[in-house]
């Protein structure tokens, strides 16, 4: 059943990837991505891509993320909670900095409205698809 969950959260997290790159590409163009590899599979690779990247953001938010939280906690409070962002924008260009994933963000600003996307999104489809 865990691995239904790991399942379940890379393909939320990969649609909120995409959603992300699509939105923000049409006022930036390749500011973000995904796909830029394709693992010798043709089309199907890019998609395999983008399920690596959601994958491994999964991973990171459940891993680094934490971590980060919690050594910035005082700034975290001084901001009322909006150096989250940062967190998150941080989190995003770490991921984007592993090459094999073909998943590329273009500066911090990208990263920081992609996170609040990507957020969104995740979490509208956390609240409409079942568990």
């Amino acid at each position: 059943l865990a691995a239904v969950g790991i399942i379940w959260r890379t393909l939320i997290n990969a649609v909120a990837i995409a959603v992300a790159a699509y939105v923000i590409n049409l006022y930036q163009p390749d500011a973000i991505q995904w796909g830029l590899v394709d693992y010798g599979m043709g089309e199907i690779g890019r998609y395999v891509s983008l399920a690596l990247t959601g994958l491994t953001l999964g991973v990171v938010n459940a891993i680094v993320r934490p971590i980060l939280v919690m050594i910035s906690m005082p700034i975290t409070c001084l901001t009322l909670g909006l150096f989250i962002f940062v967190i998150n924008a941080l989190m995003l260009l770490l991921v984007s900095a592993i090459p094999f994933l073909g998943f590329a963000v273009n500066g911090f600003i990208v990263a920081l409205v992609a996170s609040i996307l990507i957020s969104l999104v995740s979490a509208a489809l956390s609240m409409v698809l079942p568990d």
